[in-house]
């Protein structure tokens, strides 16, 4: 079928409307100057009815977060027969709940830091689980309402006012060492990138904000390391079923001294498009732009159906 006839999905209601704005202005533009007809549109729960009045080709998903990247979406675009961009109904539902990828993934062997869900009140009787632990929302992204607990701080979710995720968190052990980000690109890696944050850790305000971490393409590990993490990369994004474009978020502990190990901490379905976001970057060290990226995605985009 023709795919020239672009909307571009964007903002939405979620914690990450702001980022979805700006990734989706940029593939907009980016499609325009690759010579397809663009429709810009802003999500609300309307979306049905006016991609019915816009009648577009293909559906380019620019959401972040709930409502935007966890099948729900996905579900009404397969309803309505308008082949998408990035993962499926299943793999994106899989993979927003945190949990539920991370059974999917134990089961498949590959390498996780210890966790357990609990309810938020939880952690009125004490700590959950021996210091340091990260405490995170089960289904967000961008590392929304993400927190390290060291020994002796004493953050607990439900004293927190922001804390508007549910009544349920993961808890997971802290890993030390090296922040390593993996692009995939269908069938293909496209890299390894590591990111050094300048705050205590690669949070929201360091991955929207210019200067807040340095970005070292390709991540500087030894090769035979570096081809091990492509490799869990894209048996990560294979298990759930996932195809287009995605990013898994690593670490890589090597405090220890020898060759380290990986631990798979989530995969991002819909990585961002902005500026600062590491998909187009790793993409470009690959000699592909982001004009390039984005008509490939285009091209890619199916129903599961």
């Amino acid at each position: 079928m023709s795919k020239h006839h672009v909307a571009v999905l964007m903002g939405g209601w979620s914690s990450e409307r702001e980022v979805s704005l700006t990734s989706g202005r940029a593939v907009s533009k980016a499609l325009k100057d690759e010579g397809f007809k663009v429709t810009d549109i802003d999500v609300g729960r309307d979306l049905g009815a006016k991609l019915a009045a816009v009648k577009p080709d293909v559906a380019f998903n620019a959401l972040h977060g709930p409502y935007g990247e966890d099948g729900t979406v996905q579900g009404l675009l397969e309803i309505l027969g308008i082949p998408y961009t990035h993962s499926g109904v299943l793999a994106s539902a899989l993979a927003m709940s945190k949990p539920m990828a991370k059974d999917v993934w134990r089961s498949h062997g590959l390498p996780m830091a210890d966790g357990k869900v609990v309810h938020r009140s939880a952690f009125s009787a004490g700590p959950v689980m021996p210091f340091p632990y990260v405490i995170k929302p089960l289904n967000e992204g961008s590392s929304v309402g993400v927190h390290i607990v060291f020994n002796g701080d004493n953050y607990q979710p439900q004293d927190d006012a922001t804390w508007h995720f549910g009544e349920h968190v993961l808890v997971e052990q802290y890993i030390p060492g090296r922040e390593i980000q993996i692009a995939v690109m269908g069938d293909r890696v496209l890299g390894a990138i590591e990111i050094k944050a300048h705050g205590r850790f690669y949070d929201y305000e360091a991955k929207y904000t210019d200067g807040k971490a340095t970005h070292l393409m390709p991540a500087p590990l030894p090769k035979a390391v570096y081809d091990d993490i492509c490799a869990l990369a894209l048996k990560a994004h294979q298990t759930l079923g996932c195809r287009g474009v995605t990013r898994s978020d690593w670490r890589y502990d090597d405090t220890a001294g020898g060759t380290g190990k990986f631990y798979l901490l989530e995969i991002n379905t819909q990585p961002g498009m902005t500026p600062l976001s590491l998909v187009p970057e790793i993409a470009a060290h690959q000699g592909i732009s982001f004009g390039q990226l984005v008509r490939w995605m285009v091209e890619d985009a199916s129903c599961d159906r």
